[in-house]
């Protein structure tokens, strides 16, 4: 990123930061959920937007995290450490990750995205259909994780601090990832993996490091969807969940993990907004509607998302100073 981004960027974390001294307990929990969606969706923007992968089984991961949050937590009301908890939490996705990776990642194009939402579906049917996840019912959290006296994630505050913080860890993480010879491959892979090949690179490897990474991130926000809510249910893991971080990416931006923050607080905020009766009145039963509506019309007239807002605009103004130059040039 230029130096302007890193500025935009920075002042968005910043504004994050002072959000709690400005809004009251329902702003703070909902940009709390919308955190957590945004370091799922950087998750995937690391596989789509920079390596080229269209994951269709993302949710897998995110429902794992949270999963093995509840289920690795004390049952007897003590409350387990977040030192621990949360590096399980990361590590249980990871390894589904790698274990869906090595296979899947040996086809390409659409039965990649097939064979990843199969395995997705697996872990699905897996808490849906067995006691292990508590069936349909799901599960519930007993306590929230400590970190000794300094930090409590049963108090919204601290879990809204917390979270933020996981949010800049990921999201400097994955731009450092993306500067290093590392990301520079996904790069290449994204924009012709048989001339990497040709090369003498492996491709094989990064991809599946790359996915790996990507299951782990998508864990963590699984574990702190999971601490938030103190309730997991299968829904974490359908397919609609796999839908909805796609639209996230596409919505900000492919290619952009500014695109990923936008794209997640777009998605968020436009929800709320069609669900508000005090705007739609009985038509906010069906904000379904209005808000694929309003996707599809971001999708046509911003092919580049919302990160591409101010380079359209300032193609169209320079467009406009050309055309009035050469018209005052033709005048005279």
């Amino acid at each position: 990123m230029n130096k302007s981004k890193v500025i935009v960027v920075a002042a968005v974390f910043a504004l994050l930061a002072l959000l709690p001294q400005l809004a009251g307990k329902y702003e703070v929990d909902l940009i709390t959920k919308v955190m957590i969606f945004a370091v799922f969706a950087l998750s995937l923007e690391l596989l789509v937007g920079s390596t080229g992968l269209v994951c269709f089984g993302q949710a897998a991961f995110f429902g794992i995290g949270a999963y093995a949050a509840v289920l690795l937590s004390p049952q007897d009301g003590s409350s387990a450490s977040v030192i621990w908890l949360l590096p399980a939490s990361v590590l249980a996705a990871a390894l589904y990750a790698l274990f869906v990776g090595a296979l899947s990642l040996r086809t390409k194009g659409v039965y990649f995205i097939m064979v990843t939402l199969a395995f997705a579906q697996m872990a699905y049917y897996v808490v849906h259909d067995t006691s292990l996840g508590g069936g349909t019912d799901g599960i519930y959290l007993n306590s929230k994780p400590l970190l000794g006296a300094w930090l409590d994630l049963d108090k919204p505050l601290q879990l809204y601090h917390f979270t933020l913080a996981c949010l800049l860890a990921v999201f400097a993480f994955l731009a450092l990832l993306l500067r290093s010879r590392f990301g520079r491959a996904l790069a290449g892979i994204r924009i012709n993996e048989q001339r990497m090949r040709a090369t003498g690179f492996s491709t094989y490897p990064y991809k599946l490091a790359a996915f790996v990474i990507s299951g782990g991130i998508a864990g963590l926000a699984g574990f702190l969807f999971a601490v938030k809510d103190g309730f997991v249910n299968p829904e974490l893991i359908s397919w609609h969940l796999s839908g909805e971080v796609l639209i996230m990416i596409i919505l900000g931006g492919l290619g952009h993990l500014r695109g990923a923050l936008l794209g997640a607080f777009a998605f968020a905020l436009l929800q709320e907004f069609f669900k508000s009766e005090a705007i739609f009145g009985e038509f906010a039963k069906h904000w379904h509607l209005g808000l694929g509506l309003t996707i599809i019309a971001s999708v046509a007239l911003l092919p580049r998302g919302l990160v591409g807002i101010p380079e359209q605009l300032a193609l169209r103004l320079r467009g406009r100073l050309i055309g009035t130059d050469g018209a005052e040039v033709k005048h005279g």
